[in-house]
């Protein structure tokens, strides 16, 4: 594993996971959404995120989280391993709603110094809530037909579904 993509749904886990994997291989962590999202949660314009995702992972050795397509073409390739949250319904609409929950409350500044509020997260079109109800059956379903197809020679793709196959495969990573 030496350039790995973790995948899956909005609220799978992708970067707690990952930051635990690159503190484990002793390898950079790099978060996908850090890169994407600008002040008053504006969208870097695409061309600008392409740049940016090609500079970091043209590195030797990193951990990145992501799902955005507008970059696959650029990460995919150069991957070793990819590792899919394949998580249940159930457990990501939990963990969004209980995330919400926290980061409206603690008001943690995320990427670019935004922060969640309670009307974005719950009483808005734009809530992390919403788009896991809209978005996690047909990802769901682009991921199994992405990974299982012929375009992914040479990589290595490691499925987890449920926690505890993720804390039992975090477990049995050899420490660098």
């Amino acid at each position: 594993m030496k350039r790995v993509v973790i995948i899956g749904s909005s609220c799978s886990g992708k970067s707690t996971f990952a930051k635990q994997l690159a503190d484990k291989l002793a390898m950079t962590y790099i978060e996908l959404d850090q890169l994407h999202w600008l002040p008053d949660w504006a969208e870097r314009p695409d061309p600008e995120f392409r740049a940016l995702v090609d500079k970091v992972s043209a590195a030797e050795s990193w951990v990145i989280d992501g799902n955005y397509s507008v970059a696959r073409d650029i990460l995919w390739p150069r991957a070793t391993t990819i590792i899919w949250l394949n998580h249940s319904f159930e457990l990501v609409l939990y963990r969004a709603v209980t995330r919400s929950i926290y980061r409206t409350s603690t008001k943690k500044p995320l990427f670019a110094g935004n922060v969640e509020t309670f009307r974005h997260s719950f009483l808005s079109l734009d809530s992390i809530i919403l788009w896991v109800l809209k978005t996690f059956h047909t990802k769901r379903a682009r991921y199994a037909n992405l990974l299982t197809s012929n375009e992914l020679p040479g990589i290595n793709i490691i499925e987890l579904s449920g926690q505890k196959q993720v804390d039992a495969f975090l477990d049995n990573v050899k420490v660098r």
